[in-house]
């Protein structure tokens, strides 16, 4: 109904294809403005690339209109082809937006004006950010994070972060820093608070509008998200309070004296009124909130964040992080009392559009089950949307603590994801991880095959999928294949996606089989957790016979596959299928990346091919562990020296796959600060580890 409903309108104009290889271009008044006017230059730049001389007229007879239709949802498009005169619909601008991306695309993609497809979309998500972890003031403070420091003011990063963003529709850039307001402004009651002179901060000043000015223009919504009990160094020095803040140690108790109180209320508001552009903020009651109860925690942020937010001249949009404890600990716990009165809270917030309630899906590593187990902290009650209120919309934030070495596109993850966790109270999600920063490019070689320069261009694909499924989950594989295309050469697409589809399951049945929590507790591509400011610890092979399953609903350790007499029940992958299905993974995925390479591709290309191909091995050293586990174990309960064998043959292969995977990670990467440690990650120094387990197999009596 809306495209005939368009088509009526695009007729009725008369439009008629424009001569030679001129190409005009009408926005309607009605949609004009800032994010219509970026998409238009990019479809201006993109017809200039293919041989035209795009002209922007006012003028209802140009051959590419963009027009208001009121009866499309907001966000939403559509787009029609009369034998290459194209109209692009749309209720609100940021239809428009999208809109013209979409048509920019088609013509990347090829056929010119005549070859775009008609299509109509609208988003299924309301709210699709990225989690962008600043170094300012960071979490951590250690290698991985302050080697950033520059990049993250670069604005030249942070157009092409930015214009990644739009491209694949994300509309929320959320900043996460502890306190990061005295970067932004020098509080009127407190000057000390900030260590910067006028000139140094005026340059802070200039370098937070203008990015805020750039993500507007682009669609994107800004928000900046803080921890709570935190304020400047200097503010602490000054007033010899929360001594913590100098050296930026998040765990423990917090100050809450009246100074503290008085400064977090007057920097909230002077930092909303100052920056017109800022969208929306938020808050987490969880780290230096230790010793308090979660009624006292509420109550700190209606004399603090709250009351800031009240006394500014605007209202602004919030992100309420639901509580990381249900008692006085830092730790994690969860009670539907305390959902209860959390939601309380929240519903009376005077905010901008409904109040964003945030749950961690699956607690720090999101990319494993499509189905939901835990939030930070337990199980999750139904208290915030039961009953429906439309004051509160939950938000998911999917962390990725997992993988970020190799690269990952796997869309089915995504849309069975949707699918079982978008119901109507969903607003949306965050997509990012707790410390990584996606932006200076310190893990890969240099090399001819570098035709990249930021860390967030390594892992293309990853924001592609999220992004683009996120606003309609119905988008066609097709579309993945031909952005894999446009890189790589025409035949590559589909078997590349095909490639990254069946390679990307892997972390995804690991991190399903094995539970992590928190970040600490589990890094899926180096099989291990950390230890912080230590090691990290591989997961021997006890661990794999006996480390509970996160996706309960799916599979079941080595430990329960015995107790229950080594039976098999349908919909549970066993321990053994487990293993055959990561070995039926390898051997397709090993195909792939030979028929690829047999085309002889660009050295951009065999980057990621070596990527496939690490994620082949590790499938293989998942697999084989398995096996040694289940013979160990069964050799532990029936003492039959073949079952020891058994389990050594198996773990001697797994060797042999990790050296591999070793190798082939090795190939176009270095080793690397991914985390808070005392030295680079490496998977050559964890080989010791994986032999270790041979000599456990050996050692049973």
């Amino acid at each position: 109904m809306m495209t005939k409903s368009l088509l009526i309108l695009f007729t009725l104009t008369g439009i008629a294809l424009s001569s030679g290889w001129a190409q005009t271009i009408h926005v309607d008044p009605a949609l004009a403005g800032k994010k219509t006017a970026y998409a238009t230059r990019k479809l201006t730049e993109t017809l200039t690339s293919l041989g035209r001389k795009p002209s922007v007229l006012n003028d209802a007879n140009a051959d590419i209109q963009v027009q208001k239709q009121s009866d499309i949802a907001a966000g939403g498009f559509a787009i029609i082809n009369q034998g290459g005169r194209i109209a692009v619909g749309a209720s609100d601008e940021q239809g428009a937006l999208y809109g013209l991306l979409d048509l920019v695309q088609q013509l990347r993609f090829g056929g010119g004006l005549p070859g775009v497809r008609p299509k109509q979309e609208q988003p299924r998500m309301s709210f699709r950010a990225i989690k962008f972890n600043l170094p300012y003031m960071a979490y951590r403070t250690d290698a991985s994070i302050t080697q950033h420091d520059w990049t993250c003011r670069d604005p030249k990063f942070w157009e092409a972060f930015l214009d990644m963003m739009a491209e694949n529709r994300f509309n929320v850039l959320s900043l996460w820093s502890l306190h990061p307001f005295h970067y932004m402004v020098k509080p009127k009651s407190f000057p000390e608070a900030t260590q910067f002179n006028d000139f140094e901060l005026g340059e802070w000043q200039n370098f937070w509008k203008s990015l805020f000015r750039m993500a507007h223009e682009r669609g994107i919504e800004t928000y900046l998200i803080n921890w709570n009990t935190f304020v400047s160094p200097s503010f602490a020095r000054a007033h010899n309070v929360g001594r913590y803040n100098e050296r930026v140690s998040h765990f423990g108790n917090g100050d809450t004296t009246k100074i503290t109180e008085q400064y977090t209320r007057e920097i909230i508001r002077q930092v909303i009124d100052e920056y017109e552009d800022l969208d929306g903020l938020g808050i987490t009651l969880g780290e230096r909130m230790g010793g308090q109860s979660p009624d006292e925690r509420r109550a700190w942020l209606d004399r603090t964040v709250f009351a800031g937010m009240r006394d500014a001249k605007r209202k602004i949009k919030f992100v309420y992080r639901a509580p990381l404890s249900a008692d006085d600990k830092s730790g994690g716990t969860t009670s539907y009392e305390n959902d209860q009165r959390t939601r309380k809270q929240a519903e009376g917030l005077d905010v901008t559009g409904p109040a964003y309630v945030e749950f961690k899906y699956n607690w720090s590593h999101g990319h494993s089950s499509p189905n939901l187990f835990m939030v930070h902290g337990g199980k999750l009650s139904d208290a915030y949307w039961n009953p429906r209120s439309d004051k509160l919309k939950a938000i998911w934030t999917v962390r990725n603590e997992d993988f970020f070495v190799l690269r990952w596109g796997q869309p089915d993850f995504i849309r069975q994801f949707i699918q079982n966790n978008g119901q109507e109270y969903v607003g949306g999600c965050f997509i990012g991880s707790e410390v990584f920063i996606p932006a200076k490019d310190y893990i890969s070689q240099d090399g001819p095959h570098r035709n990249w320069q930021w860390h967030f261009q390594r892992n293309w694909l990853f924001y592609a999928v999220w992004g683009r499924l996120l606003y309609n989950p119905a988008t066609p594989d097709a579309v993945f294949q031909q952005l894999l295309a446009e890189r790589f050469g025409k035949q590559t697409g589909a078997p590349l996606l095909t490639a990254w589809k069946n390679a990307s399951q892997v972390p995804l049945l690991f991190a399903s089989y094995h539970r992590g929590n928190n970040d600490l507790s589990l890094y899926t591509e180096g099989f291990c957790q950390y230890q912080e400011f230590k090691e990290y610890k591989l997961f021997d092979v006890n661990n794999i016979i006996n480390h509970p399953v996160l996706d309960t609903l799916r599979m079941i350790n080595i430990s329960q596959y015995l107790a229950a007499g080594e039976r098999t029940v349908p919909g549970v992958l066993s321990p053994v299928q487990l293993a055959d299905s990561l070995d039926r993974i390898a051997s397709r995925t090993t195909q792939l990346v030979k028929g690829i390479r047999a085309t002889k591709p660009a050295s951009p290309l065999a980057v990621e091919l070596a990527d496939l191909e690490a994620w082949g091995w590790y499938a293989r050293y998942f697999a084989d562990k398995l096996r040694g586990g289940l013979a160990l174990a069964r050799f532990r309960r029936d003492h039959q020296p073949a079952q020891q064998q058994q389990a050594i043959t198996y773990l001697e292969k797994a060797v042999t796959h990790w050296t591999n995977y070793t190798r082939s990670v090795g190939q176009y990467n270095q080793p690397s600060f991914l985390f808070h440690t005392a030295k680079p990650f490496s998977w050559t120094e964890l080989l010791p580890q994986v032999e270790a387990d041979v000599q456990i197999a050996r050692s049973e009596k």
